[in-house]
């Protein structure tokens, strides 16, 4: 029996002309930020640019660290709970004008509009609201954690 466990996932926000690089199960409904599983040992920001380069092919920078978000969910009748660090994220092969190609077969990109996360089903949905407030500021180093039910900017 597989022991229950955190999983750390690092995520990041890459954002061009007011939109927000997605990805996507296919298949599934909802939508998070690209990226993935830190492997034992590995710094999170290193491990989110080798996700990128393993889901698109393309080289990445990640940038600043603006916070952890956990986030906990039921997926095909087993319990998971993730602890999201997110960083800034800068792709200079990807342009929201262009369609973005999965180097991997079972996901696929798309770039949203910051006003449709919500219909776009961002999970963890609290990035939602993060992630607005944060680029309205100007895209100022934040750092928050969120839990559960709260929203702490420390």
């Amino acid at each position: 029996m597989k022991k229950n466990r955190v999983e750390v996932i690092a995520r990041g926000v890459c954002v061009k002309s007011g939109m927000v690089l997605l990805c996507q199960t296919k298949g599934a409904d909802i939508t998070y930020l690209p990226g993935g599983h830190t492997e034992f040992n590995e710094k999170a920001h290193i491990s989110l640019e080798r996700e990128i380069v393993e889901e698109l092919g393309v080289e990445s920078v990640a940038g600043s660290f603006l916070g952890m978000v956990e986030h906990n969910f039921v997926q095909k009748g087993r319990q998971h709970c993730e602890w999201n660090v997110v960083f800034e994220l800068g792709i200079d092969a990807l342009n929201p004008e262009d369609e973005v190609i999965a180097a991997e077969d079972h996901i696929s990109f798309r770039w949203c509009k910051i006003s449709e996360l919500k219909s776009a089903k961002l999970e963890p949905n609290v990035l939602c609201e993060l992630l607005p407030k944060w680029l309205e500021d100007g895209c100022k180093e934040s750092r928050w954690v969120s839990g559960g039910d709260f929203i702490t900017e420390v």
